[in-house]
């Protein structure tokens, strides 16, 4: 459940009427969702979603989240557009947290995830990695590679509770990771938590990016191993090589890959998916019992970063070269 701050009635009128979208018909929380309080906000002009910004966003952060939004809307990529006040600003305070209001997109998250949604992915993602240059502000990666080893000695001595020889394997990843990671590949805005219930459909069209809470300036082709693991394993744990073989050619059409991105993807998948086993490792370990957060398996990760540890190179990604001038699609 992400609704971890409740709003009264009197607080939410009092903070709607800060803005010119008229007034509340209705407010009801979402329930998907783990790190801020969502609501979806009905007045008499239209449907919105209200954010109120939990203990785990860091505040400073904040202005790059919400000026990147504004950044991308008005560059026309679909993605939710911050609502400013009459007094032109877009952040303010709701029940002792920080809270926007940002337009609400049409659309289904994927539970069935198709090659058909990875193509349509593959184009978003990269027309999201264009219209992100030029915005004005930088965010480091608050969980890359440097980030990496402190979490995983948070929990190196409780690792092995979730699986026998965890803590030992994962130290040994950490190390070929950090001997191994890529410099000097292009980098950008991304989004960086680009998962399935982030991405809205309208049939097999793209119809919205949504959750920018972990966006920050990082190698592009970083996103596209991320969503590697996200979009193209199948739930028996098989990776789907033309899911892979779809998103990377629809992206290249987009934004061609140079050499040294492609050679570097499946360093990059591993590195991805050490992070999100480590934070699902820590999540796991530490979220309490009964909480209203459903806890995510992070073996799962572990068994994708096997397979990319495992692979020959990157045409186990489902494209024999590249750069589309290459004939990599």
């Amino acid at each position: 459940m992400a609704v971890y701050t409740e709003v009264s009635d009197e607080e939410l009128e009092a903070f709607v009427a800060d803005y010119d979208i008229g007034t509340v018909i209705s407010c009801k929380g979402i329930a998907e969702g783990v790190e801020n309080s969502n609501y979806l906000l009905q007045t008499s002009v239209g449907s919105f979603i209200l954010t109120l910004y939990e203990k785990r966003v860091n505040p400073d952060d904040l202005p790059f989240f919400i000026g990147l939004m504004d950044h991308l809307a008005s560059r026309g990529l679909a993605c939710p557009t911050p609502l400013h006040g009459r007094d032109g600003r877009t952040l303010r305070d709701l029940c002792g947290r920080p809270a926007a209001i940002v337009t609400f997109l049409k659309g289904l998250w994927p539970r069935r995830i198709t090659a058909r949604h990875c193509a349509a992915l593959g184009a978003a993602m990269a027309d999201m990695h264009l219209k992100g240059q030029g915005f004005a502000l930088s965010r480091r990666n608050s969980l890359g590679l440097p980030n990496w080893r402190p979490l995983f000695e948070l929990e190196a001595g409780r690792a092995d509770e979730v699986k026998p020889g965890l803590a030992e394997q994962l130290g040994r990843e950490l190390d070929w990771l950090e001997a191994h990671w890529p410099s000097g590949l292009p980098d950008g805005i991304i989004h960086a938590d680009l998962f399935p219930d982030n991405v809205f459909f309208m049939g097999d069209r793209v119809s919205g990016l949504i959750d920018f809470y972990f966006a920050c300036t990082d190698f592009l082709a970083y996103d596209i191993a991320i969503c590697l693991n996200a979009w193209c394993f199948e739930p028996d744990g098989a990776f789907n090589v033309t899911k892979a073989r779809l998103m990377l050619c629809n992206y290249q059409q987009v934004r061609p890959l140079s050499a040294e991105e492609f050679h570097a993807l499946p360093t990059l998948a591993r590195g991805a998916a050490m992070r999100f086993l480590l934070t699902r490792l820590y999540d796991w370990l530490n979220t309490p019992a009964g909480a209203f957060v459903k806890r995510k398996d992070p073996l799962e990760y572990e068994r994708k970063l096997r397979f990319h540890a495992e692979i020959c190179g990157p045409g186990a990604y489902g494209l024999e070269s590249g750069p589309l001038a290459a004939g990599g699609c």
